[in-house]
This record gives C-alpha cells, sequence and structure tokens, in this order.
C-alpha cells in the first residue's frame, strides 16, 4: 500500500508546527496535559494532580492557553482548565508507541533471548 501524499507545507507553516512540538517538549506541560485528560480541573487541582509548585502550573497553563491547547472557564471564584484539541491525546499515543518499539528493538538487542 503506498503511503498517502500531502502537499507540502509552506515555512509558516512548518514554523508553527515547531512551535507546538517546542511547546510539547516540556514535561511539566505534559504533565498537566496527561492530568486533564480525565476532565476538566482548577489549577489547585492540578497542582495536588501534578506535585508541581502553583506558580510553575499557572506558568505552563498560560502557554498551553496561549497555544490553543487548553481553554479556561471561570467556575465561581476558580478558573476551570480543559482540553481544547483532544488531537494532542493522539499525537501523544503516536510518539508513545514509538517509545515502546524502540525500547522492544533495544531489549530484543541486548537480550536476545526475551
Amino acid at each position: 500500500m503506498a503511503a498517502k501524499k500531502h502537499p507540502a507545507l509552506s515555512a509558516a507553516q512548518l514554523a508553527g508546527v515547531a512551535r507546538l512540538f517546542a511547546v510539547l517538549s516540556e514535561p511539566s506541560r505534559l504533565v498537566l496535559l496527561q492530568a486533564l485528560h480525565a476532565g476538566p480541573l482548577t489549577v489547585n487541582e492540578m497542582v495536588e494532580a501534578s506535585g508541581l509548585k502553583q506558580a510553575n502550573v499557572s506558568k505552563q497553563l498560560a502557554i498551553l492557553h496561549d497555544s490553543h491547547l487548553v481553554r479556561r472557564e471561570r467556575d465561581g471564584n476558580s478558573i476551570r482548565y480543559e482540553i481544547a484539541d483532544p488531537m494532542v491525546f493522539s499525537l501523544c499515543n503516536l510518539v508513545c508507541s514509538k517509545m515502546v518499539r524502540d525500547a522492544q528493538c533495544a531489549m530484543a538487542m541486548f537480550h536476545p533471548e526475551i
């Protein structure tokens, strides 16, 4: 089966892709996205779920919000965050699958008896 051809991306589009990967390259942002996978959370709930400091959670959420990966909604005195684009989990699943395959290949290379 032949690979599906996609039109080439412009320089501006490639820069946008690079920015998205840069946003996703910070482990604490991935921790927050993982916490939000189960549903909307307040900053305090994410501090508790992630073990990160409140200032760091707020900073990372601002970056995720500016990148349109999360959205926020006022809930009384709190702000509740949720995933804005579930595509991020498809992307993470692809990357995680590659990591599992790579680990299995490395294990087979160093431990062929397994």
